[in-house]
Formats: structure tokens, sequence, C-alpha cells
């Protein structure tokens, strides 16, 4: 996957990529390791979605690899082989801010997966929205297979993805799932044709980018807070979201728009 003009650098093995004025295409770029999530990728990688979520314009953001074969194999345990404990406890939080900050992006976000996404790479791919794949594609979250635990955020989101139980035997096991059982199981949401993953992501998003800025926010907000909460909670949250968006200038122009039988032309307010 080359470079493009519109492309910037965080450090040597994170891209961000505009395509059009709202869609961006943030690519894990670390080929020789099969992007394998070192110390240094991971303060990369929160620093573009630092500027992601201050970047208005961004309504979608697909996340992309540029190995052929994988989008993310999780930590890099060459790297962590190295550690004292002292160095594993400072490496924490730097992880955990990465993980954070795609999770935490506020615009809706979708990763385009193809070979494998094993532990931190899978808990990269889960952290976003929704999860495009390739017939290629092998997710799975292995680590107690070393001796640790899903540390990226899977214990917590795999489980809302895919219910407790289902979850469980997957994470206690830690067995690689193939993209079709994926799809079935739901631990993705899309399966694309064989190389496409990138291609019908960036379409998926360009199609959601059409769509009101605020409400995009907005419904993204009201579904991550209400999750989990009982039925009474989780209507008060959407009804704070609601009243978030009723007096916009994207509300306006959509009721205006759609009476005018025209395009609406949103002012991100």
């Amino acid at each position: 996957m080359g470079g493009a003009a519109d492309e910037v650098r965080y450090g040597e093995w994170i891209a961000v990529r505009r395509h059009g004025t709202h869609v961006a295409e943030l690519v894990l770029d670390r080929p020789r390791a099969m992007n394998a999530v070192s110390t240094e990728l991971a303060r990369r990688l929160t620093e573009a979605c630092d500027a992601l979520a201050a970047d208005p314009s961004a309504r979608v953001v697909v996340l992309t690899s540029s190995h052929e074969r994988a989008f993310c194999v999780g930590a890099d345990l060459k790297e962590r082989n190295s550690f004292t404990d002292a160095e594993l406890l400072r490496q924490r939080p730097v992880n955990r801010a990465a993980y954070t900050g795609v999770l935490e992006l506020p615009m809706p976000t979708i990763a385009a997966v193809h070979g494998f996404a094993l532990g931190g790479g899978f808990e990269i791919a889960l952290s976003c929205d929704l999860i495009v794949a390739d017939p290629t594609a092998v997710v799975g979250l292995p680590e107690v297979s070393v001796g640790v635990i899903p540390g990226g955020g899977g214990t917590q989101l795999l489980p809302r993805r895919v219910g407790a139980a289902r979850a469980a035997g997957l994470i206690f096991t830690g067995r690689r799932v193939a993209a079709a059982e994926a799809l079935s199981l739901g631990l993705v949401d899309q399966l694309a044709d064989e190389g496409r993953d990138r291609e019908e992501a960036l379409a998926l998003a360009t199609r959601i980018a059409a769509n009101s800025p605020v409400g995009l926010r907005a419904a993204k907000r009201a579904l991550r807070l209400g999750h989990g909460l009982d039925l009474r909670a989780g209507l008060e949250v959407e009804d704070g979201a609601w009243r978030a968006v009723a007096f916009s200038g994207d509300r306006a122009e959509g009721v205006a728009a759609f009476n005018e039988k025209r395009a609406p032309d949103w002012p991100g307010e």
C-alpha cells in the first residue's frame, strides 16, 4: 500500500490518509513485524488517535493494515522478552493509552481485517464499532497460552459482542477462529471478498460519512454509554443524546434538506 499526498505519518509505523474530506484511514504500517504492537507503535497510535479525535472534519475512521497477510499479530513478544518486571510495568500505561485511544474515538470506526488479527491485534479491531473481514481473516485472543490475559480490552469488549459464555469459551481456550465462523459468531460484522476488506470498509465509511456528523457522534455516544445499563437508564442516556442534537445546525439542515428534496450540507455544529 503506497503513500499518498495527503498522508500524515506518526513515527515510522503509523500513517493517516484522507479519502475525500470526511473519511480518515488509520494505517498500521509495521509490515516487517506483522504490525506487532511495540512500545513505540503504541505511542504513535495514541498520537494519531488524539489528532483524529480533535479533527471535526473526520466523520469516520477506518483502521487498516499495510501487511498482506496480517492485520496485527498482537503484542511484540520479542520486545517483551527482554523486559525486566519494572520495564513491563512501565509499558502498561503506554499500551492502555493506545487501545483506549481507538476505543474512545468520538466518530464511527471500522476495522478492515485480513489475515491474522490475534491478541492485541484483535483487541484493536474490537475497539472499533464495526469489523469488516475478508476470508483470510483469523481472529482470536490467545493470551492465556503465554501466561497473561487479554489486556487491551478483550475481556470486556468480547462479551459485549458475543455474550459472556461464548466470550469465556474463546478466551479460556485461546483458539483461533477463521473468517466464516467469526462471522457466524458475531466476532466480525461483514465478510468481504478476498483482498477487498479495505475497499469495502472504505466504501461503508463513505456511506456513513454522508450522514450528519453531529448525529453520528451523538448516536455513538448513546450506544456506548447505554450499553449494559438497564432499559430505563439507557433511555435516559438516549434522551440526553437527543437533546444534545435536537437544536443543532445539523438537525435544522437535515429537516430543510428533506423538505426541499436535496442533499444536506451539514454545518457540523
